[in-house]
């Protein structure tokens, strides 16, 4: 009985392992992909198995954690793995991420003039960020989009 108890408990335990790694996990900071292709690996190193190929340069990724010179990152739908650092910049873009067309302003105040629209998908090199919009140029446009409509920031995150 105390064996049967003692393997239930090992099962439970790993479970609850499992679960706590299902758990988001803190961004220590933001990157995107130097290249247009690089792997997602399960594990640290070239050893492991390739979970997905990413084939566009600039893609931003969240690193959650750093070994060697590896890097587990996580994309904006949730997948995690493995990247060699040398497939990620240190320059900082963002993802598009709301439905239809994001309005681009001239200033971060939600009447400022217009200046252009990005479609869901697009991806934008941050210039600046304040508390609720950051400021973007991609495609020769340059402006501010409410931070709600993109991936790629934290939510308080302030730079110039």
């Amino acid at each position: 009985m105390l064996r049967g108890l003692l393997r239930f408990a090992a099962v439970t335990l790993l479970f609850s392992a499992w679960g706590a790694e299902a758990a988001p996990l803190p961004v220590q900071h933001y990157v995107s992909l130097r290249s247009d292709k690089a792997y997602l690996r399960q594990g640290p190193s070239y050893a492991h198995r390739v979970l997905w190929v990413y084939r566009h340069k600039g893609y931003p990724l969240a690193v959650t954690a750093s070994f060697d010179v590896w890097r587990r990152v996580r994309a904006v739908d949730g997948t995690v793995g493995w990247m060699s650092a040398q497939m990620l910049s240190d320059r900082r873009t963002v993802l598009v991420t709301a439905a239809g067309r994001s309005p681009i302003r001239a200033a971060p105040a939600p009447g400022a003039r217009l200046v252009g629209l990005a479609e869901k998908g697009a991806i934008a090199e941050v210039e600046a960020c304040v508390l609720t919009a950051c400021r973007i140029a991609g495609q020769g446009i340059k402006g501010w989009i409410d931070k709600s409509r993109i991936w790629g920031v934290g939510p308080e995150e302030v730079f110039k």
